[in-house]
This record gives C-alpha cells, sequence and structure tokens, in this order.
C-alpha cells in the first residue's frame, strides 16, 4: 500500500486491485498515472489491469455466488457489512484526503462525498437486516382451486458496477453496498481518472472485513476496453452503471444478447424555473452556488435557468454578483468551494460549449475561460450566459462545469415546455411563492426527480432515477433496493 503524503495534503492510493480476495498488481506490471487536477502532477500510479484481469474477476464472483454462502446467510452479511462501516469511519480522513487528490473536491465541501457514503453503509446494513425477502400474499383463487402465492425475493447474481469520476467514493458505495447486502457478489471497475476510491475500498473489505473471496472484487484499469468486457460478460447477471448517456447506450447494447438486467444513471440538462412570485435572492443565489460546487461535474445541476421576461434583469443581476463572488481556488484551502475541473480534456469541453452558445448567440453575463489567478490546475471560471436559445448546442449539451445558462419566458406553459425540450429528465426544479402552483409546475416537468424551494428531493431513503435518456431503474429508496434483486412468485396449497 503506497501512503505518500506531501506538504499540501495529497495522498497517493492503493495501487493494487483486488480479485479473488487477493489485492494484486496486473500480470505485466503495468501502471498508469493519477493526475491530481489542482496542480496538474502525477500524484501516484495505479495498476493498468487487463481484459484478462476482468475475466478472472468475474470467474470468482460467479463462483462465490454459485458456490458459496454469501447468498443465503443473511446474518453474516449484516456482520461484514458493519465491519465495513466501522473500517470505513476509521479511515475516512485517508479517504477524504484520496478524495481531495484525484477529484479536485473541496475540502469544505467533501462531507456529501465522504461522511454520507460511510452512513450510507449503515442504512444499507440495516435495511437488508430489515427486509421481508418472503411475502404472503394470501390464498387467490384459480381455475385449478385455491393457491396460495408466496413472493420471494432473490439476489439477481453476479452485479457488475461501472462508475464514473465525479463523485467516485460516493457512487462506488452507492452502487455495490445495497448489491452485496442483497446477496449479490460485485465486480467493480472504476473510473480511469479516480481508480484509487475503488482501490482503497477493495483494500479495506480485504483487510478489514470477513467478506469473502471472489464476493467483492476491484479491477482498475486506463483501457475501455476492460469496462466493456464487463458489460458483455454472459457470467454477469446485471450491470448497474452511472455516467454519460452514450456509454449508457453503448453497455444496453453489449448487454442485450444475454438479456442482461440492467440498472442505469445517465446524463441530465436539468431546468430550474423560476416563477415570477419566487424569493429572487434566495432562489437564484443557491442556483448560482450549485453550479460550482463540485465545478460543475453533477448529473443532477440545473444549469439550465429560465426566468420570467417580467424580472429577467433582476435575475441576471443576483446570478452574475453570486457567481463573480464565489470562491474558487486550491481543493485544500478551507473556505474555498470551487475546485479544478477532473482534467484538461474535461476543461477544454466546457470552455468549448462556453464559445459554442456565445457563437450562436447568447450573451457572455461573467466568467467563459481560465481564471487569471490561477494558473496550474484545470480550472474554469464560474460562467453566467444569458438570452440562450433553448434549441442550441449549450443549452442542450450536458457541460458538466460551472456553467449557468439563462433562457426568458413569458407564461408556465412556456417554461414548462423549455424545460421538457430535452433528450434527458434526470432533475429539475421550481421556484416560487405559491406552492400549490409550484408543485402543479413540478407535476408537469418530465422529469424523474423535482426540488421545490430548494427542498432537495435526493436522500438514501427516496427513489432517484431518471426519465427519458437519463436512465432506467431506481437508486435509493426501497425500489432502489430492489433493483438488486429477483421477485420469484411461487404458488402452492393453501
Amino acid at each position: 500500500m503506497t501512503s505518500v503524503q506531501d506538504e499540501t495534503g495529497v495522498l497517493a492510493g492503493e495501487e493494487r486491485m483486488l480479485i479473488d480476495g487477493e489485492l494484486q498488481f496486473t500480470g505485466s506490471g503495468a501502471k498508469f498515472d493519477v493526475i491530481h487536477p489542482a496542480s496538474e502532477e502525477v500524484a501516484g500510479q495505479a495498476t493498468d489491469g487487463t481484459v484478462e484481469d476482468m475475466e478472472r474477476a468475474v470467474a470468482a464472483a460467479r463462483r462465490a455466488f454459485d458456490a458459496g454462502e454469501w447468498s443465503r446467510d443473511l446474518d453474516f452479511r449484516y456482520h461484514c457489512l458493519t465491519q465495513l462501516h466501522t473500517a470505513l469511519e476509521k479511515e475516512k480522513e485517508r479517504l477524504r484526503r484520496i478524495l481531495i487528490t484525484e477529484v479536485g473536491c473541496p475540502v469544505t465541501v467533501s462531507g456529501s462525498q465522504i461522511e454520507s457514503p460511510i452512513d450510507e453503509v449503515k442504512h444499507w446494513a440495516e435495511h437488508g437486516k430489515n427486509f421481508d425477502y418472503l411475502v404472503d400474499t394470501g390464498v387467490h383463487p384459480t381455475q385449478l382451486g385455491p393457491a396460495r402465492r408466496k413472493i420471494h425475493y432473490e439476489p439477481v447474481g453476479v452485479v457488475g458496477a461501472i462508475t464514473p469520476w465525479n463523485v467516485p467514493f460516493y457512487l462506488n458505495i452507492a452502487e455495490t453496498v445495497p448489491a452485496l447486502m442483497a446477496g449479490n457478489t460485485v465486480v467493480l471497475k472504476p473510473a480511469q481518472l479516480t481508480p484509487w476510491s475503488g482501490s482503497e475500498l477493495g483494500r479495506i473489505i480485504a483487510e478489514e472485513t470477513d467478506i469473502p473471496a471472489g464476493v467483492f472484487n476491484v479491477v482498475v484499469s486506463n483501457a475501455n476496453e476492460v469496462g466493456a468486457a464487463l458489460s458483455a460478460d454472459p457470467r454477469v447477471d446485471m450491470i448497474t452503471f452511472t455516467g454519460s448517456t452514450a456509454t449508457g447506450r453503448a453497455i444496453l447494447a453489449a448487454g442485450a444478447p444475454t438479456v442482461k438486467k440492467t440498472l442505469l444513471e445517465l446524463g441530465g440538462k436539468s431546468a430550474h424555473i423560476v416563477l415570477d412570485d419566487a424569493d429572487f435572492n434566495s432562489a437564484l443565489s443557491m442556483a448560482a452556488m450549485m453550479a460550482c460546487v463540485m465545478s460543475g461535474q453533477s448529473c443532477i445541476l440545473p444549469s439550465r435557468i429560465l426566468l420570467p421576461r417580467s424580472r429577467y434583469d433582476e435575475g441576471i443581476e443576483i446570478l452574475k454578483n453570486m457567481m463573480e463572488s464565489f470562491p474558487v481556488g486550491d481543493p485544500w484551502t478551507p473556505g474555498n468551494m470551487q475546485g479544478p475541473q477532473i482534467s484538461e480534456t474535461q476543461r477544454q469541453k466546457v470552455l468549448g460549449l462556453i464559445k459554442s452558445g456565445i457563437d450562436s448567440g447568447a450573451r457572455l453575463v461573467t466568467g467563459g475561460g481560465i481564471p487569471e489567478n490561477l494558473p496550474k490546475g484545470y480550472y474554469t471560471q464560474a460562467t453566467l450566459l444569458a438570452d440562450v436559445d433553448p434549441n442550441s448546442q449549450v443549452a442542450q449539451e450536458e457541460i458538466f462545469g460551472p456553467v449557468l445558462t439563462v433562457t426568458p419566458y413569458d407564461t408556465d406553459d412556456e417554461a414548462v415546455a423549455i424545460a421538457n425540450n430535452s433528450i434527458y429528465g434526470l432533475s429539475g426544479e421550481v421556484s416560487g411563492g405559491d406552492l400549490d402552483r409550484a408543485f402543479e409546475v413540478a407535476t408537469r416537468m418530465r422529469t424523474g426527480n423535482v426540488t421545490i424551494n430548494g427542498k432537495s428531493h435526493f436522500g438514501i431513503t427516496s427513489p432517484f432515477g431518471g426519465t427519458k435518456q437519463s436512465g432506467l431503474g431506481y437508486r435509493n429508496g426501497e425500489e432502489g433496493y430492489k433493483e438488486y434483486l429477483e421477485a420469484k412468485t411461487i404458488g402452492m396449497p393453501e
């Protein structure tokens, strides 16, 4: 295990992957660099796994599910996940430093990416322990006489989890822990840019829990074909994936020959409808903050602001002032709330979309480039574009950067139509003084989740999922846990 920390707080993570209970390097010894986005410097390395490594991991998971007791021993699963929760609590400051090193997430706002997922391990252990896996639905009349029917909830089998780089530790937990508690075995493929958030989880499971060999595997790789091999492997019963819609489509195609169960959380281009009776200072100050926290690298970010024409200039001014005053800089410095983009490639994508917006007629109100006082690191200015054509590329494509677009509207019907003018339907927001009116508008938005007046829809006890091309299935809540289970109906004599 590597544990090098320099004076800035940068910490290198576990280089090895976990396959069949053993922390190991790939056979060739190949490694790839992990870059700290706030300095553009190499923070350390990770083993560069291969398709062959993935095949071994899947074989181990298949064997552990088919021949082991994991799927049948609920008390043991609860014991192991309780151990995991304790171990993660013990190591959370190390995990926080690794998160900041890999992602550039500011320490000030790291709690939602460290404390929250650790708490969720305990939640899923308790939820799974108390879940009713056998439901007696009573006696039903049939042509052959009365029959008692019971529903038996059973694990799906081998679950392949492919996770993104924006909130890596959180999503590694969210995609694997409920699957484990439900009795499945897991193969985790973390994102290339954030391998340590996955390999550290593998190390902790191997060293500090009684989870048997093969039940949890992590394959770290810099090669796209390794994740593709997991998606296509016929021994894998289910794929859970968070990431781009384009990759989601490829995963669906790869799983089609075996009709693989698929849980997808994909892209978003969420709209925030600000009604004319809203508290503009509260609503728009929060909207600007949400655009900058995590450097805008959030799938549920309401990045399209829709303002009533009667209060348009007022709203633009509030957004401008807030975005220009937002603390941007070194993620290790307490008080900074916006860090860098994850990579230069991502920053150039953000800058390119800003330019496309301006080229299509949008007005640059503030930002639009690289902060002059931050020449090192992949930083992007908080950017506000006004007068944005709702059909333009910048209004239709997910940016994943600290960018807000603003479009005026005249009526509630027009605002809803603009909000629904998207291939995505992951999230949305409504702000208004009349709650009945705001709720009515929210029900007309074609999206899986809506926040009204800043009261978040997102939480471990509530289902979270997208409509249209933003995904399939649910995370969180009872619905989210059941995604990792199959419902078997058994008919029997009364």
